[in-house]
């Protein structure tokens, strides 16, 4: 599968060292900095948003952040955005049944290894993901009560984040780019009927 359009032959030369970068970094061919070179201003804004993405300070917020990416990137059905926050999945302390029960959702039930924090940021960024947006007063009250104001901003910036790049990439046609063997996406049977 490929994408849409093709990549421009000659980016700006600006790009390209942006690219060579991207892609030195992660060893992948990263189809998407390449076809944003079509439009530099997107690409420069895009690569401006992808470096002062929320990290974490410590590993528990680099897990709950990486959980966070992960939901927002399944419940937009983005193979892309799951192939690549699903990498390495194991080094942030997530466990491969917490993310099996990401792939299974909220129909089925999260794993009892998730926390009631971890469970609120997944239900979080499953709400920011959703169409339409709605975020009931009561699970606001529950998300103030676990997260401090800017915990709650880091989370929201990320699944929105999450959300930025899942319908650029889809609205391109960009497949997965194998960072992980954990990119396919269930089908959802109602949608497919």
């Amino acid at each position: 599968m490929s994408a849409f359009i093709s990549e421009p032959t000659r980016p700006p030369l600006l790009l390209k060292l942006g690219i060579w970068i991207a892609e030195r970094f992660t060893g992948k061919v990263m189809l998407p900095a390449r076809i944003l070179a079509w439009y530099p201003k997107a690409a420069i804004g895009s690569g401006f948003l992808e470096g002062l993405t929320a990290h974490g300070r410590n590993d528990a917020e680099k897990r709950l952040l990486r959980l966070v990416r992960l939901q927002a990137a399944f419940t937009v059905a983005c193979p892309f955005c799951f192939d690549m926050n699903s990498f390495e999945y194991d080094k942030h302390g997530i466990l491969e049944s917490e993310l099996d029960g990401l792939i299974g959702g909220f129909k089925e039930g999260l794993p009892s290894t998730f926390s009631n924090r971890d469970k609120l940021a997944l239900e979080y960024s499953r709400l920011i993901s959703a169409t339409p947006l709605s975020f009931p007063d009561e699970f606001v009250v529950m998300l103030k009560a676990e997260f401090s104001e800017r915990e709650i901003v880091m989370i929201a910036a990320t699944a929105a984040q999450v959300n930025y790049w899942a319908r650029l990439i889809q609205a391109t046609g960009i497949p997965p780019a194998g960072f992980s063997d954990k990119c396919q996406l269930p089908v959802d049977k109602e949608k497919q009927d």
